[in-house]
């Protein structure tokens, strides 16, 4: 993993920051203080897809449900980006965390080619790929509309996957402040864009579209001046702190290659459901999926961040060879993010009828209130039992355990929640409440089992190290 320690004049050419010096201390507080910023930071940007919704919905649900139909290939995109980050985020740690600057330098700058690569094939086979796969999802009287949105996001593809690498180089180092402040601002330049785009100047459903864009290139020349112009980051990115390495590559992609399937694993679970709720209950269906997946997206947030700063800490426990804070760090994240996903399920359960209201006040899409109520009621038991699985594959990312991560994430979300939403929602003909309850079911079944499998991980860990 490592590639050899700096020596000491290496080391003194920057000090450490305040962020390595929370990663390599109690882990505890390293999650709980790199996990507030980040729940800031995510908490701004569900806030501005909710804004999104709500003003994209006042053009109908035709709109509501191209965004919906496009949304899933979009988080291919946005997955594929946080996946590699997750490797480069636990690769830099890691190396961090075995006190190896240099290395985590030359991981930095791999990290930056991956960008390069990446975009360019992402942009040019979405062009390609889009209308056939909304075709194949059954957009119908959607398409014209979802094709208009979607042409225009993947113009930005560039910036969405070097905004998701800068984040992570960020988090790999324990500076999760920077992240909050640039997410936050292009959080806010695109909710600012949306009504001048969509409405005023009456782009309509293009005017969304290009919000995003707008906003992403913003976002994009902030990094680059913390990264490359102000240089106040632990780690360096020159051309002097590279020299090519299949190793520093590999380390990256054994993580980050298993995550971005992952996330595509997500794209794929929502494009099937997408296709089940159309074939048991029309367009309607997927424009109540769409909205009402975004509150739950809003609600789990915490629980995201908390996993996330989890990748950091452990992969930095990990560097250090303090393997007994692996323990702590797994119960004490899926306590944290359980206690925090009862509290977020009661508040959504209790406010279900004036959440819907947000997506509801148009005449075009009034008639979606009651089942957006319905689907909220039953969803919001998906909150608390996220905890258990995603804290389990964040703990085996950061140990560089990519492939261990995407195994668990295969059996709860293709075998589990497709499984049983198929069974329940098409099979046994309970439409789409059956759907909706096979996704709680799913969840909570494969997390559960996640989270066992990380214990006994740690388990046999420790006895091998030697620690009680």
């Amino acid at each position: 993993m490592s590639e050899g320690l700096p020596d000491r004049g290496e080391r003194g050419q920057k000090s450490m920051t305040r962020g390595v010096s929370l990663l390599i201390g109690e882990p505890k507080k390293a999650i709980l203080k790199l996990s507030w910023p980040m729940i800031m930071a995510m908490l701004i940007l569900a806030a501005y897809n909710l804004v999104n919704a709500i003003w994209v919905a006042g053009l109908g649900s035709d709109a509501l449900a191209a965004v919906g139909f496009t949304s899933p290939i979009f988080m291919v995109v946005v997955g594929l980006s946080n996946g590699l980050g997750a490797g480069v985020s636990s690769s830099i740690s890691r190396r961090i965390g075995a006190q190896d600057k240099r290395g985590a330098d030359n991981t930095t700058m791999h990290a930056l080619l991956l960008v390069l690569a990446v975009s360019m094939i992402l942009t040019a086979g979405l062009f390609i790929a889009l209308e056939p796969l909304l075709i194949a999802m059954g957009a119908g009287a959607a398409l014209g509309l979802a094709v208009d949105y979607g042409s225009i996001i993947f113009t930005g593809s560039i910036f969405i996957v070097f905004n998701n690498i800068a984040y992570a180089i960020l988090r790999g180092e324990g500076d999760t402040r920077r992240t909050m402040y640039a997410m936050g601002a292009g959080s806010l330049i695109n909710a600012i864009l949306d009504p001048i785009l969509i409405y005023w100047m009456g782009l309509g459903i293009a005017g969304a579209a290009w919000g995003t864009v707008i906003s992403l290139v913003f976002v994009s020349g902030v990094q680059i001046y913390w990264l490359i112009i102000k240089k106040d980051t632990y780690v360096s990115l020159s051309r002097k702190a590279f020299f090519p390495s299949r190793k520093v590559m590999s380390d990256i992609l054994q993580v980050g290659i298993p995550a971005s399937i992952e996330f595509l694993l997500y794209s794929i679970d929502a494009i099937i459901i997408n296709s089940m709720l159309v074939r048991v209950s029309g367009t309607d269906a997927v424009a109540v999926y769409t909205a009402g997946w975004r509150v739950i997206m809003m609600a789990v947030i915490p629980l995201i961040a908390i996993a996330t700063a989890e990748v950091s800490v452990a992969g930095a426990a990990i560097g250090a060879r303090k393997y007994e804070n692996l323990a702590i760090i797994h119960r004490f994240s899926t306590k944290l993010g359980f206690a925090i996903g009862t509290v977020t399920a009661l508040i959504t359960a209790i406010f279900a009828p004036q959440i819907t209201l947000f997506f509801t006040y148009s005449p075009q899409s009034a008639h979606l209130a009651g089942t957006m109520v319905a689907f909220m009621h039953v969803m919001c038991l998906f909150y608390p039992f996220m905890s258990p699985g995603i804290m389990s594959s964040s703990l085996f990312q950061g140990a560089g355990k990519g492939l261990t991560s995407l195994l668990l994430n295969i059996l709860r979300d293709v075998i589990l929640i497709t499984g049983l939403a198929f069974l329940l929602g098409m099979v046994l003909g309970l439409g789409q409440e059956g759907i909706w309850w096979g996704i709680v079911f799913g969840n909570t079944a494969g997390s559960l089992l996640s989270y066992l499998w990380a214990r006994l991980y740690i388990t046999r860990l420790m006895k091998d190290k030697g620690i009680a």
